[in-house]
């Protein structure tokens, strides 16, 4: 079992304030997404290259409330604008949530032709204050990000940094396969993206 690095989310409280700071930040335009019924939520979307990308996510107003807590804490979501998730791709959700329980409780899902397990907590909350990555095992033959448009933009790195980023490195280091992603302790938990565009280095903050 191995966790790959599959795409990173920007969160809003609106979409298009998720959007807007994606787009600033990178310096061209997302692509359309879709909704997420089961959770109330909905999307847009850029290709990073080597099958990963970037989502823009952000509650629905538009959509009935959820059952149960929206993924990515996004209930208690609030401020700015920010890159505040990351995801990984898991082979078999069974195992990684065997591995790693803490991650949550597996949801299947579906949008068109994507059809997708997504690791969700019971109260929508990733530990080590949302710096634990999501995980994602795709169902459908061909997953999301390989299925975007290049866009001449590429993740170049990610930081995670937290107070306990040493216990947290260490939970994943077993099984985390992911040569663009460090670790870094800091009294602060947050997310850095240095990305290559077309325009130039640019950088995407917590």
């Amino acid at each position: 079992m191995k966790l790959e690095l599959d795409h990173i989310a920007v969160a809003g409280e609106s979409l298009e304030e998720a959007v807007a700071h994606a787009e600033a930040a990178i310096g061209m335009p997302l692509l359309p997404g879709g909704e997420h019924p089961r959770y109330g939520t909905h999307n847009q979307l850029l290709g990073l290259g080597q099958g990963l990308y970037l989502e823009a996510i952000a509650i629905d107003p538009a959509a009935p409330p959820p059952q149960d807590a929206r993924w990515f804490g996004l209930d208690d979501f609030s401020g700015p604008a920010r890159l505040d998730k990351w995801i990984c791709r898991v082979p078999d959700m069974s195992a990684a949530l065997a591995a790693l329980p803490m991650a949550g409780r597996p949801v299947d899902l579906e949008r068109g032709r994507l059809q997708w397990v997504m690791s969700v907590p019971e109260d929508g909350r990733l530990p080590f204050d949302g710096m634990f990555p999501a995980l994602i095992e795709w169902k459908s033959p061909v997953r999301a990000g390989a299925m975007l448009s290049a866009s001449g933009t590429w993740l170049e790195t990610l930081e995670v940094t937290h107070p306990e980023a040493d216990k947290l490195e260490a939970l994943l280091a077993p099984f985390l396969d992911a040569p663009l992603v460090s670790f870094v302790t800091g009294p602060k938990p947050g997310l850095r993206a240095e990305l290559r565009t077309p325009q130039g280095q640019r950088r995407i903050l917590q």
